[in-house]
């Protein structure tokens, strides 16, 4: 007999019984942790938890940066509730919080954590810092950054990034030879070091995402892997290819939103899904399953895709304010979702269980 997962059970279900699949599996009660609150989502009845008070403002880092451990179990996440934007760091078994540093100007989305989550990177201004987890203390890579990624490969001296100073996309090991000029505010390291997305200016609303090899090669240029109305890029797990948002207009008139693919080696772009006014999203770890915010007004909603067969089912209500804002991501075995909404005033971080619902992968 064949083995008949989860993912193909969904795919055969009728759209009307997505929400209710969800229900399935029975849960236990969540015992008083923290700050954790559960609830039942109002659309699907899906079990949510707000994991930070409504007291002050909570935020996740980039969904491209990794943030969450599940050997360990926790997640790294911004806050003012200090007064000024923090590091924390949120033990998700007990609820407990630990403020990790006091930086003077913290960029929320920048944080995130070594690949062996024992120390978390994080842009205080133009300076990127280290912390040790283990013990709070921390240390200055460097100065004048505006975005940086960290590379596989590290040195006696510690681990390497990639880094964009004064509009020069460089490596701290080797500054004298920039990998690109004219880079704007933001780079993201290929899985397995092999290159480094990273953008240019384009006319307002558009965005521009070129691609530079490492290491460099003499005559080896920097690639233009797509441009115009796209956002939200993030490599495939994999490294195959580059993952993005593409806003496009139908011969109707309507704007809908598709999950593209480039391949820096291909120089081909090309249509993965189509989905539900996606204006947020990331793929789980081996990028067979997507969660997605819509941006609809009619339905602001978390979705999960399954790109195979073209469907999507609806985990929770997000109501946020501004949906791309959401952030949705998979814990990295992709039993959890993520995401953040101020759809109760504050914003905060919740999440949601989906083992029932998605294969899990190694973490």
């Amino acid at each position: 007999m064949h083995r008949v997962t989860r993912r193909a059970i969904l795919a055969g279900l009728p759209a009307s019984l997505f929400a209710a699949s969800s229900s399935v599996k029975k849960t236990k009660p969540l015992p008083h942790v923290g700050e954790f609150v559960r609830f039942l989502d109002p659309v699907t009845e899906t079990p949510v938890v707000r994991l930070t008070s409504l007291k002050s403002n909570s935020f996740l880092p980039a969904p491209s940066h990794r943030f969450v451990s599940v050997k360990d179990r926790f997640l790294v996440f911004s806050s003012d509730r200090a007064g000024a934007l923090a590091p924390f760091q949120l033990d998700l078994r007990t609820g407990a919080l630990t403020q990790l540093a006091r930086p003077r100007r913290l960029a929320p989305q920048s944080l995130c954590l070594n690949q062996k989550r024992t120390a978390l990177y994080f842009l205080d201004g133009d300076s990127l810092q280290e912390v040790t987890l283990a013990n709070r203390k921390s240390r200055t890579i460097a100065e004048g950054v505006s975005g940086f990624s960290e590379l596989a490969e590290s040195s006696p001296d510690g681990p390497n990034f990639l880094v964009v100073r004064e509009q020069r996309l460089e490596t701290l090991l080797n500054a004298s030879e920039p990998l690109a000029e004219g880079v704007e505010n933001f780079c993201l390291a290929r899985p397995g070091g092999k290159g480094c997305l990273f953008l240019r200016a384009a006319p307002a609303g558009e965005q521009e995402f070129w691609y530079a090899p490492f290491p460099a090669t003499p005559g080896a240029a920097p690639a233009l892997l797509a441009k115009g109305k796209v956002t939200n890029p993030v490599w495939m797990p994999s490294g195959e290819a580059l993952l993005f948002l593409r806003e496009v207009q139908r011969p109707n008139g309507v704007l809908t939103t598709e999950i593209h693919s480039a391949s820096p080696e291909l120089r081909r772009e090309q249509r993965v899904a189509t989905t539900t006014q996606f204006a947020a999203f990331s793929p789980n770890a081996d990028a067979s399953v997507f969660v997605g915010a819509s941006r609809s007004k009619a339905q602001p909603t978390v979705l999960l895709l399954l790109p195979e067969v073209q469907r999507e089912m609806t985990l929770c209500e997000h109501r946020a304010s501004h949906p791309a804002a959401v952030s949705p991501v998979f814990s990295p075995d992709s039993k959890r979702v993520y995401f953040q909404t101020d759809r109760e005033g504050k914003s905060a971080l919740y999440s949601v269980n989906v083992e029932a619902l998605v294969e899990s992968t190694p973490a």
